[in-house]
């Protein structure tokens, strides 16, 4: 690729995080490399099974959990820096032609760095790589600076029905 864009993928909508590994997919398949970071989350899901598939793709998890029942800790923002400074690397080094930063503006959210370390990695990114941001509240500075931006709107959710997350659908 000459020219690598930003995208968006946000909103209160599920699908998101889904959206974004089935473009590694497609990258894997055309033969790219991928990278992908994710932020909060500390536990194997199903989509972290694509390196045992793949050897163009690399996952790391950068979190240290979610924070649906705590507050995050100053080991929480440490390790989210550390996971944003691999990030900048993987997606200035060249080496790879998608970087996915998954749930990301969560990261943002919960003050764990600011909107600006995020705006001077993107800008020191190489020309051909793809970057791929998720999660809800995506900051409007972000938005800004993106090239494209899907905003997954929830209209119907059959969690709402009592319908917990279901092994291989929803994780």
């Amino acid at each position: 690729m000459e020219k690598g864009y930003i995208q968006i993928y946000t909103g209160n909508g599920k699908g998101k995080t889904t959206a974004a590994f089935g473009l590694a997919v497609r990258a894997l398949m055309s033969g790219k490399n991928v990278f992908v970071g994710q932020f909060v989350k500390d536990m194997e899901y199903n989509e972290t099974k694509l390196q045992e598939y793949f050897d163009r793709i690399t996952i790391r998890q950068l979190g240290r959990g979610c924070f649906l029942d705590r507050a995050p800790t100053a080991e929480d923002a440490e390790a989210a820096r550390a996971g944003l400074k691999e990030c900048c690397y993987a997606m200035s080094s060249g080496v790879y032609d998608v970087v996915i930063l998954d749930e990301i503006t969560i990261a943002l959210r919960f003050g764990l760095f600011a909107v600006s370390d995020v705006v001077d990695a993107l800008n020191a990114k190489a020309p051909g790589t793809e970057v791929v941001l998720t999660g809800r509240y995506a900051p409007q500075e972000l938005i800004d600076m993106a090239d494209l931006v899907t905003d997954m709107v929830e209209v119907k959710h059959y969690y709402n029905a009592g319908v917990l997350s279901r092994d291989g659908i929803d994780h």
